[in-house]
This record gives C-alpha cells, structure tokens and sequence, in this order.
C-alpha cells in the first residue's frame, strides 16, 4: 500500500502533513485497507466539512475539505479526533463500494438525501464502535431530517446505527421503508 497526504505545506490551515498520514495509515491498518494505494488530497481553501470520496480498484482518492479535520473550538487547527473521524468516513464508504456489497449504490453526487443520511448511520455507528467518540445525536438529528420525527424512524435510526454488516441493497430498502411510514 501507498498512502499519499497532499499537499506537503498548507497556507490557510495549520495542518502537519505526517501527522495525518499517520493517523490514515492507523486507519487504513485496522480497517483492512492496507493492499490498496489511497491518495489523500486535503482542500485546506474550504472551511467546509465536506469528504469527497472516488474509488476504483487499485485507488481509493479521499478528498475533504479542511473543516472535516478542524478542531471546531481552535479555527484553521488541526483537531485529532475529526481527522480520525474524517478517515475513518471516507475510508469506511470506500471499502463498502470496493467489498461491502455496495457496488451498485448510486454515486455519491447521485444520493438522494435519505440515501446519503441512512448510509452515513450506518458509516457513523460503525466508527461509535471502534470506540471512537462521535456525536450520536447530530447524526440522529441528520437522519431524523430526512426521514421523519416519529417513534419509528428512532427504531430504523439505532437498527441501522447497531447494523455491523450489510448490503446498499438492505440499506436502501430500509430507507425507503422508513419513509414510507412517515408519509
């Protein structure tokens, strides 16, 4: 595996290149990605929190924008936990497309928002997992948003959160259902 953090310098962040090469190489290692070459391409002219994400079968590209690794209490720092959260995101949606039988999902551009919504659930709750500290109720808030506020879809929200394996095909099915009972 080759693992490349671009670019080398920043200019409107105060980010360290090797730090969060290690931080993605520790990622890569426990997620069993270290047989592919993965190319970490940081936009540090975006204070956005957006994790853009391309994968074929010899590249998995991770593109986010500086915000998704900004400690949100020191603006343009480097946070710890939001890089580990930030690889951790794209690594996981990437390995679902590669071997998690998410092969025939919708590119990411093409989700629909309870698409994007259900599957980030299901990434989040696998990163809760590995004991790695996330805000639960944002991302029940964000779910919430795109299915409805009612008793069943909390129930859809913590089977999907508590899901550790399964297809785009269940998950899909499962955010359809959702809505469903909401209309």
């Amino acid at each position: 595996m080759t693992l490349t953090v671009t670019p080398d310098t920043y200019n409107f962040v105060a980010f360290d290149t090797a730090y969060t090469a290690r931080i993605a190489e520790h990622m890569a290692t426990q997620l069993g990605l270290d047989d592919i070459d993965i190319l970490i391409a940081i936009n540090e002219n975006s204070a956005l929190t957006r994790i853009d994400i391309d994968v074929t079968d010899s590249l998995i590209t991770i593109a986010p924008h500086s915000g998704a690794m900004e400690d949100t209490r020191r603006p343009r720092q480097q946070s710890e936990l939001n890089t580990t959260i930030t690889m951790a995101r794209g690594m996981l949606r990437a390995r679902d497309r590669l071997r998690g039988g998410f092969a025939d999902a919708p590119a990411d551009t093409e989700l629909s928002l309870p698409q994007a919504a259900v599957w980030d659930t299901y990434i989040m709750g696998r990163i809760a997992h590995m004991d790695i500290q996330v805000n639960k109720q944002a991302w029940v808030y964000n779910f919430r948003n795109r299915h409805g506020f009612s008793d069943a879809v909390d129930a859809a929200f913590e089977q999907v959160w508590n899901t550790a394996n399964t297809t785009w095909a269940e998950l899909s099915a499962l955010s359809i259902n959702t809505l469903s009972v909401t209309a």
